[in-house]
């Protein structure tokens, strides 16, 4: 049933006119489509079952999003539920099918709520589409009962009643309290106000934060190049290639180099280390002594 060309009356009128399926037939089309890929059985099973899809997205109109778009969204669930139904089991394809295509139809709405993610895991998408109803329901069960609750206890209630995290509640209630606005709206009801952006902190590096960084960069070079010439020339090249080089070199290639044993050239690089560590730990405590 094609879906881009229909509007969002049109679509519902011909899902409900649609065939309905005794499960003998049910069965037969899904065993042609699954073991010989009969994508004209295929066809008449989705398209019996449109109806299904279409009263699922029904249920989630509130939620402001187009129609045709929740349709859409059913009928990918139920060919999703099609290619991976197994008429073997049992179980109709009805049973089977609604909750793919309610999986499918959450996902999109989750999606399209907020241009922030509102969620993703169980436990998220529990609070999304449930949150109000459960919270109404147990503020009435209060009434009803002569207690008065506060945001803390409500949320409580909340978390038992649905297995979730208190934190998961409290995040979700701030998620949908509000919607989406522009960084580029003023703050101010005239056009003198500044924009919302220019409240946004400026996490690039001030001047004043490059030029000690720089400092401290060309001091740490500057300790770092006293401490080498400490070396001979031989230990500088093991220390290099083997410490300060992006790929460090084995110790066989460096000691084909030098016609070094690997055993050899692991001793020059240890000693050759102690001996840097020893002299960059004399300038550390003599720029202690200079500051005190």
């Amino acid at each position: 049933m094609a879906l881009d060309a229909t509007t969002q009356n049109v679509l519902p009128r011909r899902a409900m006119k649609a065939e309905i399926l005794d499960a003998e037939t049910e069965f037969r089309l899904a065993c042609a489509w699954r073991d010989n890929g009969d994508e004209e059985a295929l066809h008449r099973l989705i398209t019996a079952y449109m109806r299904l899809a279409v009263s699922v997205a029904r249920k989630f109109r509130r939620y402001g999003a187009p129609m045709n778009d929740l349709i859409q969204e059913a009928s990918l669930g139920l060919m999703k539920a099609a290619e991976k139904f197994d008429p073997d089991r049992g179980v109709r394809f009805s049973t089977y099918a609604v909750w793919w295509i309610k999986a499918s139809v959450q996902d999109y709405v989750m999606r399209n709520w907020s241009l922030v993610r509102t969620g993703s895991t169980t436990s998220q998408k529990s609070l999304f589409f449930n949150l109000k109803r459960v919270q109404a329901k147990l503020e009435r069960e209060a009434r009803e009962a002569g207690e008065l609750l506060d945001g803390a206890a409500l949320r409580r209630r909340v978390s038992e009643e649905l297995g979730v995290r208190i934190s998961d509640v409290a995040l979700m209630e701030g998620r949908l309290s509000g919607g989406d606005f522009s960084l580029n709206a003023t703050q101010a009801a005239d056009d003198e106000g500044r924009e919302w952006i220019e409240t946004l902190p400026d996490e690039t590096e001030q001047a004043e934060e490059r030029v000690q960084i720089q400092h401290d960069t060309e001091l740490l070079r500057g300790w770092l190049r006293r401490a080498m010439a400490t070396l001979t020339r031989r230990e500088q090249l093991i220390l290099k290639a083997r410490r300060l080089s992006d790929k460090p070199r084995t110790l066989e290639s460096i000691g084909e180099e030098l016609a070094l044993s690997k055993e050899r050239v692991r001793q020059l690089e240890v000693g050759a280390f102690a001996k840097m560590r020893k002299a960059l730990e004399g300038q550390s405590r003599e720029v202690r002594g200079l500051l005190n």
